[in-house]
């Protein structure tokens, strides 16, 4: 006999109780200097591996809808990243080799690294001029392969917090809320009309 399953609500209002503790343990000077960054940028550049790819992809989209050039990198039409340019990265653990070669690039060329993370004592965060920490990476295995592709290879991916698993990853789950949390705020600073984003929506598909 199978155990019962939990109640699906219930599970869903857990994971709405975490994000809103996740949400006001932000460092609000550090939200509002992302914002900043993103409103002074040249261009923007996301870059994220798995799910944190999947969060950063979803930003990108975003912010095209509301008139900013941006890209998502490795994509083939991203053009040459350059002085004046911001790349955000979105990484838990700050320590996925991709996205640290990635940055590391961005240094040398001379643009400006943001970081989401819930480690920001991390190899990209030490490259960062801007971190915003989301839930923490206390609690993470040692035993656990901190780069991503390894930890797909090897069947050991999990959420680097461990206070959401086994329900879900709050880190990708909290990166998505906060990047829509910003794409509101730029909404307003904008004065962007609803009208305006319909206007870039995709109608080609």
């Amino acid at each position: 006999m199978q155990p019962e399953c939990p109640s699906i609500a219930d599970l869903m209002l857990l994971m709405a109780s975490s994000l809103q503790e996740t949400a006001r343990a932000i460092n609000p000077e550090n939200a509002g200097q992302f914002l900043d960054e993103i409103l002074n940028a040249k261009r923007i550049y996301l870059a994220g591996a798995g799910r944190s790819g999947l969060v950063a992809r979803a930003f990108a989209q975003r912010l095209m809808h509301l008139g900013f050039e941006s890209y998502v990198i490795g994509e083939t039409i991203t053009p040459a990243f350059g002085p004046g340019d911001v790349l955000v990265a979105f990484s838990g653990s700050g320590e996925t080799q991709s996205v640290v070669d990635v940055c590391e690039t961005a240094r040398e060329i001379g643009g400006k690294i943001c970081l989401v993370t819930s480690t920001p004592n991390s190899h990209i965060g030490r490259m960062a001029d801007c971190i915003v920490e989301i839930g923490n990476n206390s609690h993470k295995d040692p035993d656990i392969p901190r780069d991503y592709e390894i930890r797909q290879l090897t069947g050991q991916y999990r959420s680097v917090s461990g206070s959401f698993a086994p329900l879900g990853t709050l880190f990708e789950t909290a990166a998505l809320v906060f990047s829509d949390a910003i794409v509101s705020a730029l909404m307003e600073v904008k004065h962007c009309t609803i009208e305006e984003i319909k206007g870039r929506l995709a109608n080609v598909q």
